[in-house]
């Protein structure tokens, strides 16, 4: 086990959501980095979209750092790992500083994993609807909480100098830094749709211009150099290093598995790859935009999350694909598939054919969900055993009607929710594997037994 000291760190919050942390965030990376920085990006809670922007931002895998879904004991090796050959890592947080999972007294919030990183915190203020009164809200979180340190504050969507110099003159007597002044750009936004931001792998634009402009209107704005000294001030803590080949055992015969990218299928954990690469497995990203078939000798398939009713009729339109997953399906071959993953399996979404690999249909009329849950396996499958407890969140706006005979994939509360068959796991619920790595030996092992059986080896 490698053993090695946290990275100079600093947290990026916000009083809530709206206040521009995503667009201030990575742009404090992308400014970092063009600086001179060696940067890693991670993002509070569960969350895949922001850390697309982060990827592109610091040229690194992301990271998502959840107590909920990875517990706290890996929440700083999970850093360690992120952050290895990075001088610092910038945190974005979610929500409002101290929000968490509802009636846990915070948990799982920005301020509670600022506290067990020992991370100081610089707060995202959107002033464009305040002065002075600024002062009063930074006073209050500064001291809301004596286990975070509130190192400074980043003024968002200023309206004239005189708008600034008023505020910075109300926050001189908090004692609370201004380290970033930056000025309201219409030019300066993220797409949304209903449930987040727009994938960065949707938008074309982000790498040639987004990321550029944010790393810009930052780079003007902020004092940078005060920024890494606070992020310096971090205390070291030595601690593990996480390691996916330290979780697992390789399974024999190296199986091929295949793993959904591209625009329709950007929802993945960067360690869910590296866990079954840890576990003996050959991964292959596919596109079922655009590829016309599963790689050759191919054992298992993983359908992550994304938004597939944005792409439904070019989902539809690549029969070879469709056909070439419901045969494979047919021959046994293991599946994992998650919110989007479990949408193309279906028969059809919104009266468009999908994959008919499952007995249900999807629609995304009626529904949304989003928050944690406390799951358990209903049924023994390729990728959990019966009784199986593991944390996971919902984030989806779908829903899935299963036919009368199908088996549920997980429980929780007085909830069914899922489908099984004996090779297909399809789920709404998202879990992050390196807070339950069994998962990904388990389906390591099914794609494993399956390339025996069908290739012989």
């Amino acid at each position: 086990m490698v053993t090695t000291a946290a990275p100079a760190r600093v947290v990026v919050a916000a009083p809530g959501s709206g206040q521009g942390k995503t667009t201030v965030a990575t742009g404090l990376m992308a400014a970092l980095r063009a600086a001179g920085h060696r940067v890693s990006g991670h993002k509070v809670g569960p969350d895949y979209i922001d850390p697309g922007f982060h990827e592109l931002a610091t040229g690194r895998a992301p990271r998502n750092l959840d107590p909920f879904l990875q517990g706290d004991d890996r929440l700083l090796p999970l850093l360690r790992s992120g952050a290895e050959q990075a001088d610092i890592a910038v945190i974005e947080g979610v929500m409002g500083l101290f929000d968490g999972a509802l009636g846990t007294d915070g948990y799982a919030s920005t301020a509670h994993v600022a506290r067990e990183l020992a991370a100081p915190v610089l707060l995202v203020v959107d002033a464009s609807a305040a002065s002075r009164s600024v002062a009063a809200l930074v006073h209050g979180f500064a001291h809301y909480d004596p286990g975070i340190r509130l190192a400074g504050v980043l003024l968002n969507k200023l309206g004239s100098q005189r708008h600034e110099d008023e505020i910075r003159a109300a926050l001189e007597p908090t004692g609370v830094p201004v380290l970033g002044a930056l000025r309201r750009d219409e030019q300066i936004h993220a797409p949304s749709r209903d449930l987040g931001v727009v994938p960065a792998a949707e938008r074309a634009e982000v790498v040639n211009t987004t990321i550029p402009r944010l790393q810009q209107w930052v780079s003007q704005g902020v004092d940078l150099q005060a920024v890494a000294r606070v992020a310096q001030q971090a205390p070291e803590q030595l601690g593990p290093v996480w390691r996916a080949e330290e979780q697992l055992e390789p399974c024999g015969g190296r199986p091929t598995v295949a793993l959904a990218a591209g625009q329709a299928f950007t929802f993945r954990y960067t360690e869910t790859a590296e866990l079954l690469a840890a576990a003996g497995v050959e991964v292959v990203d596919i596109d079922p935009l655009e590829d016309t078939g599963l790689p050759d000798d191919c054992a298992g398939l993983y359908l992550g999350g994304g938004f597939p009713e944005s792409y439904a009729g070019e989902l539809a339109s690549n029969g070879p694909m469709l056909r070439a997953t419901a045969r494979a399906v047919r021959t046994g071959i293991p599946v994992v598939a998650e919110c989007a993953g479990l949408l193309y399996l279906c028969r059809e979404l919104d009266d468009v054919a999908m994959a008919g690999v499952l007995n249900a249909t999807a629609t995304m009329a009626g529904g949304g969900r989003l928050g944690y849950r406390r799951a358990r396996a209903v049924t023994s499958n390729v990728v959990a055993e019966l009784g199986q407890e593991v944390t996971g969140h919902e984030f989806h706006r779908s829903t899935v009607t299963p036919g009368a005979d199908s088996a549920s994939a997980w429980r929780w509360n007085d909830t069914t929710e899922g489908v099984t068959t004996p090779n297909v796991h399809a789920s709404q619920l998202h879990v992050h594997w390196a807070g339950h790595p069994e998962l990904a030996q388990r389906f390591a092992g099914s794609a494993q037994r399956y390339q025996e059986v069908q290739y012989g080896r």
